[in-house]
């Protein structure tokens, strides 16, 4: 977000899904459909992709709800960027992402799927600049449908500066200037008065009436808690007769004048600290998470957060890992087999420019998400993630424990007796024996594979009678069960496979390998294993796949930067047997 402010600052493109202010946030929640409470965060997805996600992955995977991007009325840029849905001109439903109609059948599927529906909503401000929205309406920076000149805040009544602009030193210095100066020149809308809460009460309310079961509630930071308590008040009930469910971005930022806690008695917080400490600590040493929760500087209690690994503004700043991280997936795993806040899956779209927008037409109507062809990341469908979506439903309500530490970058930990899991962030795979917790028995590696016809399409992992498993974790992999994966049949054997390529880089660039099964990252190039340089020019690594099994995989480059080469040609193909194998190909 601080690039883009000053990118923004500079231009008065404004890219950004205001996100607050400088610095980072905190919190845990309640949620969602029945105990699952697991958001998936598809952001950017238009209204008929979402629904076909919510039938085909997200309510059979477990999931408790799907976010969606905000669905009003927009600044249109023509599909080239991603930041003009956060610059909003009317609260009809017409956007880059579909139809009102179609918006409401979205959200009638996702019920059907038993999947609840929170919107991204943005409510501070409006845009930054005359134009013509989505849905052809020409407006100017404070004329819009729904306002006019008299509902937004200015110079010198309700805001100190001359410009009426967000001081960086107003953050530390004053609340009052945060809540109603423009963030990065974007029209302030007066919140304090009574009609432009009574205009944005009605905006939520028709979500409400349209099934939305809740809201992120975007740039909340920048109003106050008091504007927000009485919009809050004028809120109806859910479709199902439930409080609507907030999450507010509030950014926490040490010593500032607006901080996350002034917000949790009014619903839950967005935690982008959590997800810098999770930046900080796969880049460091994962062994420092044993303590990691409310008690760290910037989190708030675990009951008001919604954590997340990376989000649209994140994701781009550098202040959290991306899909482009090769300890990505990692980090998803242990947000969701944690104890701390409610865990939210970041799915959108792959991009080389910060400011790009998602795949679209020439009219910039989001086109419908294809999850093989690599311009989607779609991490919410990916087998581990799923994996482990379902293990944090099995182990709710449980408490970390057989907590184990090679003091630098393997742990592993149980919740109670319910589940298990050892990551290793480590760049060669260990073995040993684990005190998981479970009871005996033979239970399916999650992250690996499935549960099919009552056995294992992954890794079968065997608890004794003592409790403890002799497992194999791959380098930059984790192994997960739990009691609701357990293999009753026969189960599938693994096989050890060395993946060895001749391949030339440049200082900074490294070798991946990526394939078709879960060991491989199923085609995700975040999820690619990494393969040793120690016998450069041959990049070489050791993967567990699955025996007796037809695959494909190609070898790619990551440069420092996170950016992906892929080697040219068409897939290679190899069926695993029984033994440990060594494989040789040379970059193409």
């Amino acid at each position: 977000m601080h690039a883009i402010r000053a990118l923004l600052a500079a231009a008065l493109a404004i890219p950004l899904s205001v996100a607050g202010t400088l610095g980072t946030g905190a919190g845990t929640a309640q949620a969602a459909t029945g105990d699952n409470d697991v958001i998936a965060n598809l952001w950017s997805w238009n209204w008929n992709s979402v629904a076909a996600e919510c039938t085909g992955v997200l309510g059979p995977a477990g999931y408790g709800a799907v976010q969606v991007s905000p669905p009003q009325d927009s600044l249109s840029k023509g599909g080239s960027v991603w930041w003009d849905i956060y610059q909003p001109v009317d609260y009809d439903l017409t956007s880059k992402f579909g139809t009102e109609a179609q918006f409401k059948a979205m959200v009638t599927t996702c019920h059907t799927a038993g999947v609840k529906v929170y919107v991204d909503t943005v409510i501070n401000h409006m845009t930054g600049q005359g134009s013509t929205s989505y849905g052809g309406v020409t407006y100017g920076k404070y004329s819009y449908p729904a306002y006019s000149a008299a509902d937004f805040h200015y110079y010198p009544d309700d805001c100190s500066n001359s410009d009426g602009l967000i001081a960086s030193g107003d953050y530390t210095g004053s609340a009052t200037n945060v809540q109603q100066c423009e963030l990065v020149g974007l029209a302030d809308l007066d919140t304090g008065s009574t009609y432009v809460r009574g205009t944005i009460a009605a905006y939520l309310n028709k979500l409400l009436s349209y099934g939305a079961d809740g809201f992120r509630v975007d740039a909340a930071k920048h109003i106050s808690p008091t504007d927000l308590s009485a919009i809050y008040g004028q809120l109806n009930t859910t479709t199902s007769g439930a409080a609507p469910f907030l999450a507010q971005e509030v950014i926490y930022g040490s010593g500032e004048a607006v901080q996350p806690s002034q917000y949790t008695g009014l619903g839950d917080v967005l935690d982008f600290q959590s997800g810098r400490y999770l930046l900080s600590k796969f880049n460091g040493n994962i062994s420092d998470l044993q303590t990691f929760g409310d008690t760290w500087g910037g989190m708030v209690s675990s009951g008001s957060a919604v954590t997340f690994v990376a989000n649209h503004d994140t994701e781009r700043d550098g202040s959290t890992l991306n899909y482009k991280s090769a300890d990505y997936a990692l980090a998803d795993y242990f947000s969701l087999a944690w104890t701390y806040g409610v865990p939210q899956v970041y799915s959108a779209y792959t991009w080389s420019s910060t400011d790009a927008g998602p795949p679209a037409g020439s009219t910039g109507y989001v086109t419908d998400t294809e999850c093989t062809s690599g311009a989607w990341t779609c991490t919410d469908r990916a087998t581990g993630v799923t994996g482990m979506v379902g293990f944090h439903n099995a182990v709710k309500g449980t408490s970390v424990a057989n907590w184990y530490s090679d003091g630098s970058n393997v742990i592993a930990f149980s919740r109670g007796s319910a589940g298990w899991i050892a990551i290793n962030n480590e760049s060669a795979a260990v073995t040993r024996t684990f005190t998981t917790g479970l009871a005996a028995g033979t239970y399916c590696d999650v992250i690996s594979g499935t549960v099919s016809s009552g056995s294992c399409t992954g890794t079968a992992v065997t608890v004794s009678s003592s409790g403890t498993a002799s497992v194999t974790v791959p380098a930059g992999g984790a192994v997960a069960i739990d009691v609701n994966a357990t293999g009753t049949g026969s189960t599938a054997t693994t096989a050890a496979v060395t993946f060895n390529v001749t391949a030339t880089t440049v200082w900074g660039t490294n070798v991946y390998v990526v394939g078709s099964v879960a060991a491989l990252g199923s085609w995700d190039t975040g999820s690619a294993v990494a393969l040793s340089s120690a016998s450069y020019p041959v990049w070489s690594g050791t993967v567990s796949l699955p025996a007796s099994t037809s695959l494909e995989y190609k070898y790619i480059k990551k440069d420092s930067s996170g950016n992906v080469t892929w080697e040219s040609g068409s897939n290679r193909s190899y069926t695993t047997g029984t033994a440990a194998v060594s494989l040789s190909d040379t970059w193409k």
